[in-house]
C-alpha cells in the first residue's frame, strides 16, 4: 500500500501554455489514474477563467457539453474525463470558475463581512480562490489533489488563479507542491525539425508571474531526441528527467500508458516525497484497450442532433459508445446527422443502412421535425432507438401523434398553446424565473417496473441516474399511452414522474428523461449503452445474413 506520511494532501497544479486544447484535463487524468493504480487516494479539480458562475447556461457551440454531477453542479466537460479515468464521482466542488469567485466574494462583501475594506484582486478574490484550491486537500479523503487551471499561460483570465499558486507554492513546504506545465514542441514540416522557442516562451511568462514549472509535458508529433530534451531542460530551467514526451496518441485512452512508459507518475511521487511499494497497475485498462484496438465487429450508430458541428457538445455520448464498444468488442462508427436536414424524403436514405439510431439530448426549437421524423422512420422499421432527454420527449411525441392520432401533440417547451402537451413544464419549474442552475439537476432514485426491458438490461429494481431538464412527460396521458403500447418502465419514487419508456413490439425502443451517458467509466460501461450497442450489432448481423 502506499505510504501515507503527510498529515494533508500534497497538491499538483496542471497548467497549460503556447496554445489551447492541447490536452491538460487529459494529462490531469492520466496522472490521476497513475497514482490511482498505485494505491493513492487521488481527485482532480478544475479552475475555469470564465466569468459565467457555471457552464449550465452557455450554448453548446460555446463551451461544448455540460457535464452534471450526482449533486447537480452543471461542470466542464473536463469533469467527464476525470470520472471516466478515475471511476469516481466529482461534485460542485470540483469545478470553480471566476464568475463563482466573484459572486461569493462580493456575496460576503454586501453582507459586511470585509468590516468595510476596500476589496481588491489580492488579498479578496485570490484568498476565496485558495479557500476553494485547498477545500478538498482538507477534508482527509485524499492524498493527492489535482488542480487543473484552465487557460494558457498569459491570458488576462487567468492572472488570479496563476498567483493564487504562486502564493500557495510560498506558503507550504516545497515537497507539498507541484507544477506540470503542459505546452507544445511544433514541428515545422520546411525547416524538417521540432522546435522549443514557444515552450521557452511560455516558461519565461510563467516565470515572469513568479511561477517555475516542476514538470514539463510536451505535446509533440515526433520523438522528442536526448539533444532536444537536453536543451529544453537547460533553457527551461528544469531537469532533464523531468522533460515528458506527450506523443499525439490514436485515442485519448492511449496517453495513460504513455505517461506511464514516460515515467510521469514516478518523477512526480519523488518531487513530491511519496513513495509507494506498489507499481501502477492498469491491467483492467490494457484490457480495455485491447478490446477497443481489435474488435470482432463494427456498426454504424446515426446520432442525430443539431449541434453535430460541434462533436464537444455530445462529448459523453461519444465515450459511452467507445466504453460500450470495447465491452461488445464493436467499434462503433457514429454517423452524425443533424436534425435540421432531416425530412420525410430523405429519411429512409440516410437511415436505411444504419444499425442504430440514438436522438441526443438538447434544449429549443430548432431540429424538432427533423428529430421526430427519425423516430417515427425507425419505430416502423425496427431499427434499434435510444432516446435521451430530449430524445425520449421527441419519442414520446412521435407516438401521439402517429399512433395515438393526436396530430398537434407537443412539448409545451416548443409550443405552451398545444391543446395535446404530452410534454409539460414540471410543477416545480412554473415560478422560476432565473435560467441559471435552476432545472431539475443531479442524481435521482428511479424504480424500474419488473419484466420490462430496462429491469433486464440493469439487473435490478433500484437505480440512481443524473438529470438536466424542466419539462416532463405529462402523466394525463400516460394511460393512453400504455393501452397504444408504448410503457413507462421507470418512474421516480417520489413524484411519479416517467423516467423510462419503452415500446412493446420493437426489437430495441428505449426513452430516458435522464442523462446515462454521465455515468458511464472506462471500467465500468453504462448498461443502456451496452445494451443499446448488443442490439444493434444483432440488427446488423441479421441484416447481414439476408
Amino acid at each position: 500500500m502506499a505510504s501515507k506520511k503527510q498529515k494533508t494532501a500534497k497538491y499538483i497544479f496542471v497548467t497549460g501554455g503556447v496554445t489551447s486544447s492541447l490536452g491538460k484535463g487529459i494529462i490531469a487524468s492520466s496522472l490521476a489514474k497513475l497514482l490511482q493504480s498505485r494505491g493513492f487516494s487521488v481527485t482532480i479539480q478544475k479552475f475555469d477563467p470564465y466569468i459565467n458562475v457555471d457552464p449550465g447556461t452557455l450554448n453548446p457551440y460555446e463551451h461544448g457539453e455540460c457535464y452534471v454531477t450526482d449533486d447537480g453542479a452543471e461542470t466542464d466537460l473536463d469533469l467527464g474525463h476525470y470520472e471516466r479515468f478515475l471511476n469516481v464521482s466529482t461534485s460542485q466542488a470540483n469545478n470553480v470558475t471566476t464568475g463563482r469567485i466573484y459572486y461569493n466574494v462580493i456575496t460576503k462583501e454586501r453582507e459586511g463581512a470585509y468590516l468595510g475594506k476596500t476589496v481588491q484582486v489580492v488579498p479578496h478574490i485570490t484568498d476565496e480562490i485558495k479557500r476553494n484550491m485547498l477545500l478538498l486537500g482538507k477534508t482527509g479523503e485524499y492524498d493527492i489533489v489535482i488542480t487543473e487551471i484552465g487557460g494558457c499561460i498569459g491570458d488576462i483570465e487567468s492572472l488570479p488563479f496563476i498567483e493564487t499558486v504562486r502564493q500557495i507554492k510560498f506558503e507550504m513546504e516545497k515537497q507539498d507542491t507541484l507544477i506540470v506545465h503542459l505546452t507544445l514542441i511544433p514541428y515545422l514540416t520546411s525547416a524538417g525539425e521540432l522546435k522549443t522557442k514557444p515552450t521557452q516562451h511560455s516558461v519565461k511568462l510563467m516565470n515572469e508571474a513568479g511561477l517555475q514549472p516542476d514538470i514539463l509535458v510536451c505535446r509533440t508529433e515526433h520523438h522528442l531526441p536526448h539533444e532536444l530534451r537536453n536543451k529544453i531542460a537547460r533553457f527551461c530551467n528544469v531537469q532533464e528527467s523531468s522533460v515528458i514526451e506527450a506523443m499525439d496518441a490514436p485515442t485519448i485512452y492511449d496517453v495513460p500508458m504513455l505517461m506511464r512508459q514516460e515515467r510521469l507518475d514516478q518523477r512526480a511521487l519523488y518531487m513530491l516525497d511519496l513513495y509507494s511499494e506498489k507499481d501502477a497497475d492498469l491491467k483492467d485498462w490494457e484490457t480495455f484497450l485491447s478490446r477497443l484496438k481489435y474488435p470482432k465487429h463494427t456498426i454504424r450508430i446515426g446520432l442525430v442532433g443539431k449541434y453535430v458541428e460541434l462533436r464537444d457538445a455530445y462529448k459523453s455520448i461519444i465515450e459511452s459508445f467507445i466504453h460500450a464498444g470495447a465491452m461488445n468488442e464493436t467499434k462503433v462508427v457514429i454517423e452524425w446527422i443533424h436534425s435540421e436536414s432531416l425530412k420525410t424524403d430523405n429519411v429512409e436514405q440516410l437511415f436505411s443502412d444504419l444499425d442504430g439510431v440514438l436522438v441526443a439530448p438538447g434544449f429549443g426549437e430548432r431540429g424538432i421535425d427533423g428529430k421526430i421524423e427519425a423516430i417515427r422512420y425507425v419505430r416502423e422499421n425496427g431499427i434499434p432507438f435510444f432516446g435521451i432527454c430530449l430524445g425520449m420527449q421527441m419519442a414520446v411525441i412521435e407516438f401521439a401523434r402517429n399512433v395515438l392520432g393526436l396530430t398537434e401533440a407537443h412539448s409545451m417547451e416548443m409550443n405552451d398553446k398545444t391543446p395535446d402537451p404530452v410534454i409539460s413544464l414540471m410543477d416545480d419549474q412554473k415560478n422560476v424565473t432565473n435560467k441559471g442552475g435552476t432545472m431539475r439537476l443531479g442524481a435521482f432514485n428511479c424504480k424500474l417496473k419488473k419484466g420490462s426491458l430496462a429491469f433486464g438490461i440493469y439487473g435490478k429494481q433500484h437505480i440512481s441516474e443524473r438529470h438536466r431538464h424542466r419539462y416532463e412527460f405529462n402523466n394525463t396521458y400516460l394511460d393512453l399511452f400504455e393501452k397504444a403500447g408504448m410503457k413507462a418502465a421507470g418512474l421516480n419514487p417520489d413524484n411519479h414522474l416517467v423516467e423510462i419508456v419503452e415500446l412493446e413490439n420493437h426489437p430495441f425502443f428505449i426513452g430516458v428523461q435522464f442523462h446515462p451517458e454521465l455515468k458511464s467509466t472506462v471500467l465500468n460501461p453504462h448498461p443502456l449503452f451496452v445494451s443499446f450497442v448488443k442490439y444493434a450489432l444483432e440488427h446488423h448481423l441479421r441484416r447481414q445474413a439476408r
